[in-house]
């Protein structure tokens, strides 16, 4: 091996050495930390197949929030320099509300709905990870829950009473990080005689509602838009 040949030569080698062991040991800590497998979107449930609603039995009443019921974020993380390798994905099924529906003949309509979610008690794989967004980003610390209140009627086609997948939107008022916006997310739903599932998503700039994308240290961020997620089962009251 050639040594340097002057003292500059030397504290140069020297420096390149620590810069290569501290990238090399954030490469490490970030890859340990922040895998690059993460939970997949959420969707209806494909065990429950296609059950109609029995004949002469009516959905109309009110509903409530039941077990398996999951909410969260999914957020594309960047390392420094280098693209994105994995979505950043928290989630809580600490999540209340009702939803009250109405049915004539074969259609069915929500007529009401409210849901509020614990932000505080978002979970993903790593235990640093939801340390920082109770400060930064969704700052659930300081805004601990999300609500969504239905601000019009959603009706559904009559095939909902098949059992089959019905695929439609919902219109309401989102409250998330003390902010309020209307917005209209696209859903996918299942009826049955004893459950209702709706599985949806909402994208947007974190700036819609006055967030700003997190950054930890300047080596781990986030991109410019966020995915609000949710797969709602009800029960009836």
């Amino acid at each position: 091996m050639r040594l340097p040949k002057t003292k500059r030569g030397a504290l140069l080698a020297v420096g390149g050495s620590v810069v290569v062991v501290a990238v090399v040991g954030f490469l490490l800590i970030y890859f340990v930390l922040f895998p690059t497998s993460s939970p997949k979107p959420l969707s209806l449930s494909s065990s429950a197949g296609a059950t109609p609603v029995t004949s002469g039995t009516s959905v109309a009443g009110r509903w409530t929030i039941a077990t398996g019921s999951v909410a969260g974020y999914r957020v594309r993380e960047k390392l420094g320099f280098l693209p994105a390798e994995s979505d950043a994905v928290g989630r809580t099924s600490a999540i209340t509300g009702t939803a009250t529906f109405a049915q004539s003949g074969q259609v069915v309509t929500a007529r009401a709905a409210a849901f509020t979610v614990d932000v505080l008690k978002l979970k993903s794989n790593e235990a640093m990870r939801d340390a920082h967004i109770q400060t930064i980003g969704i700052q659930s610390a300081t805004y601990p829950t999300a609500t969504f209140v239905l601000s019009s009627p959603m009706t559904l086609p009559a095939s909902a009473l098949s059992g089959g997948v019905v695929h439609t939107a919902v219109t309401g008022v989102f409250k998330i990080h003390g902010t309020s916006r209307h917005e209209t997310v696209p859903l996918e739903m299942r009826l049955s005689n004893s459950e209702i599932q709706a599985v949806g998503s909402l994208t947007f700039p974190w700036s819609a509602f006055n967030m700003t994308a997190p950054s930890v240290g300047g080596f781990v961020s986030v991109t410019n838009r966020a995915t609000m997620e949710f797969d709602l089962r009800l029960r009836r009251a």
